[in-house]
């Protein structure tokens, strides 16, 4: 027999989003400011309760979207958080997922319980409210980790791409600096780019090669996994 269950909210799990994106040569998040509640003002990570009659991944879809307007992108679960004390007036689990994507891709709308909603560097990151920091150093330490084993960048880059911007990524995920001939001889060994035979186009400087991802090679590499070290 089907069970049903009750279109409410189960207010002692959550869900929080590490929305990631690069633009400009750095790593981006995605926050929203809270427009009520005992954080009110603050910035924060999307993040909303969980309803008894939906799963964890329809939670997470449904309460970016009503936060952000973001909508239509992969999010894969991270981890769950619960912390006796990261909620201050009684006892919350949150499970968090991320993303990553082109923040150009994306209108933002703020809606339900956020009165803005905007990218920050990873570099002006504010000090959020609850265990969000921590959640977003674990979410950073997880990229730093995925990076050396699985190509990063398909979601992240453009699709026609310079060997400068691909060093940049992975620069700001690590945060080091990379040696370039090293950088580019070891990415290169890998098949993984393909040469469009095309430089970019409108640029101030000496205008650079642009590269793809060989998308067969790209989900290979991220089913078999690899060790990259930089």
């Amino acid at each position: 027999m089907m069970v049903s269950f009750p279109d409410e909210i189960i207010d002692a799990l959550s869900i929080d989003c590490l929305i990631f994106g690069f633009e400009g040569g750095e790593l981006q998040l995605l926050l929203v400011k809270h427009a009520d509640g005992i954080s009110k003002g603050r910035w924060a990570l999307p993040g909303g309760w969980i309803k008894y009659n939906e799963g964890l991944n329809e939670a997470a879809y449904r309460v970016l979207q009503a936060l952000t307007g973001v909508k239509d992108v992969y999010l894969e679960q991270l981890q769950a958080f619960g912390n006796l004390e990261r909620f201050p007036v009684k006892r919350v689990l949150t499970v968090a997922f991320y993303s990553l994507v082109k923040p150009k891709d994306y209108e933002l709308i703020p809606g339900f319980t956020a009165s803005d909603v905007r990218w920050f560097k990873i570099r002006d990151i504010p000090d959020m409210p609850y265990d969000h920091n921590k959640i977003l150093d674990f979410g950073l330490n997880f990229l730093k980790h995925k990076v050396r084993h699985e190509p990063i960048g398909f979601n992240l880059l453009p699709e026609k791409f310079t060997l400068l911007q691909l060093q940049e990524l992975y620069e700001s995920i690590l945060s080091i600096k990379l040696d370039k001939p090293n950088f580019r001889r070891k990415f290169m060994k890998m098949d993984l780019l393909v040469p469009c035979n095309e430089k970019q186009q409108d640029v101030a400087h000496r205008a650079a090669n642009l590269y793809r991802f060989d998308k067969e090679v790209y989900d290979r590499l991220t089913e078999k996994g690899f060790t990259f070290e930089f």
